[in-house]
């Protein structure tokens, strides 16, 4: 299973597209259509190749179409996307690719440019989540064939907020009360990442900062991470890791690893944990003391916060990513719209189900069967070592609310028009950077929140 920061990686494909100088080496002309086609998928874990394979094998049955299936490793795609539209030579269809890296294949004319709305439009634009599509939407022209997503969450332990009296943890206030009063006895109020280095860091901040309404950019481009809401953002998090939380720089492993440990009382990390708590991947097995009799103890014990709402937030946020499937400009459009169609209809459940913890349907279902993906997904079984259905584990009413999440997503940048810049950002990481100087006390949040914007207005100026 990738981490969530490996995920995100994809995004920084600006970096080499960018640095290239490409654009489109095709004029707009396609391959004559034919029956076949090549498509690189960033899912390149051996089960999941094995699995998007079989699905293959299925379609190529069903239309006569074969598929080259090119499994790129997350890292490697930024250098291979460039060089290959560099040569002439791109594949007919993406799949896998992060919001930031379809805005940069955007920004560099390497999409067909009706494809993939035409794939929407087919399978239903109302059979899609709404805001998936508005993300992966660029001033109302469909960039890419939303397919799954996942969102950040805060994660936290039931039965000690039951034993002290406190509310769920869905609020600026209600998170600072409940890791003060919890911050005690071994155990420390929240663990979250505080690593400058790390692209977990960001999303991380990015998500409490989503709360209280600070964004990176206004409408018009110019950079806003000085803004009131921002200074707060960074005061709010900087105060919670330096006073309720574990000591020394923290990361997508040991953030994980004092939650399952039971010392931290809530954590902030992604649906990628769901399995993991569950006992149902043995390398990231929960080791608290209850654990020992009961793998799948905090399991049964946590909660899950999607959205959270800070004072300025106009209402409650919630960091997200989607995945998208995408024509790219040239292809031999009627068996790359086929494929895609195939992937969101025949094939879908097969390929969220690969990994459901972190693969939430953004297609909810069929004109004729509204819900059917959402209820697939239920049942859908989660796990590495072990497999069971999340159902299982976690109850309907969990599942429920974490099925809804795509619907509140938000990010910085793109509804702005900013996604060469949010690609850019996460290359370099200014902002947790200048939120470790808050958390390690050698810098107030007003300054850190300037610091931050200057550094993301030089790299603005690298990118335009």
């Amino acid at each position: 299973m990738s981490s969530p920061p490996m995920r995100m990686l994809a995004a920084t494909l600006i970096m080499a597209v960018t640095g290239a100088g490409l654009l489109a080496c095709s004029d707009d002309t396609s391959k004559s259509d034919s029956s076949e086609i090549t498509v690189w998928s960033l899912e390149d874990v051996a089960d999941r190749v094995t699995a998007t394979r079989a699905i293959i094998a299925d379609y190529t049955a069903t239309t006569g179409v074969k598929v080259n299936l090119v499994t790129v490793n997350e890292d490697q795609f930024p250098s291979l996307i460039a060089s290959s539209a560099a040569a002439g030579e791109l594949p007919d269809v993406v799949g896998s690719v992060s919001l930031a890296g379809i805005r940069t294949l955007a920004g560099n004319d390497l999409l067909h440019a009706s494809a993939n709305k035409e794939v929407v439009d087919k399978l239903g634009r109302d059979t899609f989540s709404p805001r998936a599509l508005e993300l992966s939407s660029d001033d109302g022209k469909q960039l890419s064939v939303p397919s799954d997503g996942w969102g950040q969450l805060l994660v936290y332990r039931k039965d000690l907020f039951a034993a002290a009296g406190l509310p769920a943890p869905d609020t600026y206030e209600k998170i600072t009360a409940a890791a003060t009063k919890l911050n005690t006895g071994g155990v420390a109020g929240i663990t979250a990442a505080t690593a400058p280095g790390d692209v977990f860091t960001q999303q991380t901040f990015e998500h409490v900062a989503l709360a209280n309404n600070c964004q990176l950019t206004d409408d018009s481009g110019a950079v806003t991470l000085d803004s009131p809401e921002c200074v707060e953002a960074f005061r709010f998090y900087g105060d919670l890791m330096k006073n309720h939380s574990v000591k020394g720089a923290q990361d997508v492993d040991t953030t994980r690893a004092n939650y399952f440990a039971g010392r931290a009382a809530m954590l902030i990390w992604s649906p990628f944990i769901l399995d993991e708590m569950a006992g149902l991947r043995n390398d990231a097995k929960p080791t608290c003391p209850q654990c020992q009799k009961d793998p799948a103890f905090l399991a049964k014990n946590s909660g899950f916060v999607t959205a959270i709402k800070g004072p300025n937030g106009t209402q409650p946020a919630q960091y997200g990513e989607i995945s998208s499937w995408a024509v790219l400009d040239g292809a031999a459009a009627d068996p790359a719209k086929s494929f895609v169609e195939y992937m969101l209809g025949d094939g879908y459940q097969r390929w969220f189900g690969m990994s459901p913890e972190g693969r939430f349907p953004v297609r909810k279902g069929t004109a004729e069967e509204p819900a059917k993906f959402l209820t697939a997904w239920n049942t859908s079984r989660a796990g590495v070592d072990a497999k069971k259905p999340l159902s299982e584990v976690y109850g309907d009413e969990v599942l429920a609310t974490l099925r809804k999440s795509p619907d509140t997503f938000q990010r910085w940048g793109l509804p702005q028009g900013q996604g060469k810049l949010v690609g850019a950002i996460l290359g370099e990481l200014p902002v947790p950077r200048a939120l470790a100087d808050v958390v390690s006390g050698k810098s107030d949040a007003a300054a850190a929140a300037g610091r931050a914007k200057k550094d993301v207005e030089a790299i603005k100026k690298g990118v335009n």
